[in-house]
């Protein structure tokens, strides 16, 4: 619970407090972080929830229900490591009060905290809503262009998502014998669906996370979100906030209803592999990097849902992973984006060159970021996008084939958006680029030692979710007895 509270309650202080906002801001957020590293150092990962705490909430059969096993635990590491970065990037030199951004900030995070540890059904829904306050108002209030039409567009798509799947999560309430009935997560496991029943329930739970992830067809507001977002703003978007919808997938959805597995399993894997491949595309013929960026994120989540979709061992694994490794390339691309943006005054590909030859530093740092989301080996890219092939490719060849056209396709917008912005001649008139700043420095820093780490030893983070994948799976494949 105090991985929920700390965060919020730093983030409601950090709003009043002017000049000292970012440094109560900065101090809860790095307080989450501190109770997670205590918490893997007493972790018992064998697939059942540690640190579970149960008392009631409000209403009939509504917990305040948390724990974490080893999938929790995965996203509650990359929250608390995203945020206080985030917070470091947002806290730049300019005099611009920016209290209640910092507020915002943690706030969400201990709101993200709340989606991951809950296991009841309405506190998960009550803090999926609750993340997304935060970050409508950092849209709205320190974002580019017509903000306020591109954020209300985001706010429409995940409010009506979020509405279907409150109301398959009553449903399954309404369907508990009088007096047991809860929702806990447990017990809306066991309720017996007949098909009609699960696809219509499963097609709530489905569409909030559609959403949020975003599949195609429902991805029409992330480009645009993406690019005229702040910094802060985009970097919570795509670092945490779109995992939201594919650990949704993992702890909720199939679990729920696993009876309508042969319908909905096929219909995600045809979005994610469509979406691999149109967001590829897409991303090769952008000039502005943001919303190169923002289609190049669409490509590589339609991955991780396709390999979620196969729901085998090897798939998840790897869907597990990248989520943890989008998370932290995505949040390096963005930095990289916005230190170019602050010093050349354009991210348009076409205005840009000659960086790499004022600035190494950040040259080399943008380039480990580069290799990383290309999935080069030996980067932290690399392991879990070969698991997510393999799974895919294993599940049906033919989708293995096209997903696996994401190793080249990727390739080319990266290497395409490095050349045009780092090397030859500056395209807009001659502008002086300093190298990285120390804040900047500590940023990239911490993303690149991740980067290299995870690459070389990425066996920990399977070993801290095997577990768990195995013990979700054995759900599935046990209610009712669907796929078994």
């Amino acid at each position: 619970m105090e991985l929920i509270i700390i965060p919020i309650i730093a983030g409601l202080i950090a709003a009043f407090t002017g000049k000292w906002s970012k440094w109560v801001a900065l101090l809860g957020s790095l307080a989450g972080l501190a109770i997670v590293a205590l918490w893997l150092q007493k972790f018992n990962p064998d697939g059942t929830f540690n640190f579970v705490q149960s008392r009631p909430w409000f209403g009939n059969g509504i917990w305040f229900k948390t724990g974490a096993d080893g999938i929790s635990m995965l996203l509650l590491l990359l929250t608390n490591i995203v945020c206080p970065l985030i917070l470091i990037v947002a806290s730049n030199k300019s005099n611009e009060d920016k209290s209640s951004l910092f507020g915002l900030i943690v706030g969400m995070q201990g709101a993200l905290n709340g989606v991951f540890l809950a296991m009841d059904g309405m506190m998960f829904y009550i803090f999926w809503e609750l993340a997304l306050i935060p970050i409508y108002f950092i849209c709205a209030l320190w974002g580019e262009g017509n903000r306020f039409k591109t954020t209300l567009k985001f706010f429409i798509y995940t409010f009506i998502g979020s509405l279907a799947m409150l109301c398959s999560l009553i449903f399954l309430y309404s369907k508990m014998p009088d007096g047991t009935a809860t929702f806990d997560i447990q017990a809306l496991q066991n309720v017996n669906l007949t098909q009609t029943q699960a696809i219509w329930v499963g097609l709530g739970i489905l569409l909030a996370f559609a959403v949020k992830i975003p599949l195609l067809p429902l991805h029409s507001w992330q480009s645009d979100t993406y690019t005229e977002a702040p910094t802060s703003g985009s970097m919570l978007l795509s670092a945490i906030m779109l995992k939201m919808g594919l650990y949704g997938l993992i702890r909720w959805f199939f679990p729920l209803v696993p009876e309508a597995y042969h319908i909905y399993a096929p219909i995600i894997m045809v979005a994610a592999v469509a979406g691999v491949l149109y967001g590829a595309i897409i991303a090769i013929r952008q000039q502005d990097m943001k919303r190169l960026i923002a289609f190049s994120s669409l490509s590589h989540v339609g991955l991780i849902a396709a390999g979620i979709a196969t729901l085998s061992y090897t798939g998840m694994q790897g869907a597990l992973i990248q989520m943890f490794n989008h998370g932290i390339n995505v949040l390096g691309l963005f930095l990289a984006v916005d230190v170019i943006q602050q010093r050349a005054g354009t991210r348009d590909l076409g205005q840009l060159g000659g960086i790499a030859k004022q600035a190494p530093l950040f040259a080399v740092a943008f380039m480990i970021v580069m290799l990383a989301t290309s999935a080069v080996p030996f980067t932290n890219g690399f392991p879990g996008e070969l698991l997510l092939l393999k799974g895919i490719f294993t599940a049906n060849a033919v989708w293995g084939v096209f997903a696996g056209l994401t190793i080249i396709l990727c390739a080319v917008y990266m290497f395409r958006m490095y050349q045009f912005s780092m090397f030859g001649t500056e395209k807009n008139g001659v502008y002086l680029f300093p190298d990285l700043t120390m804040r900047e420095i500590l940023v990239f820093g911490v993303l690149v030692v991740l980067i290299i780490g995870i690459g070389v030893f990425p066996q920990w983070m399977l070993d801290l979710t095997g577990p768990s994948v195995k013990k979700t799976l054995e759900i599935i494949e046990n209610t009712v007895g669907v796929i078994a």
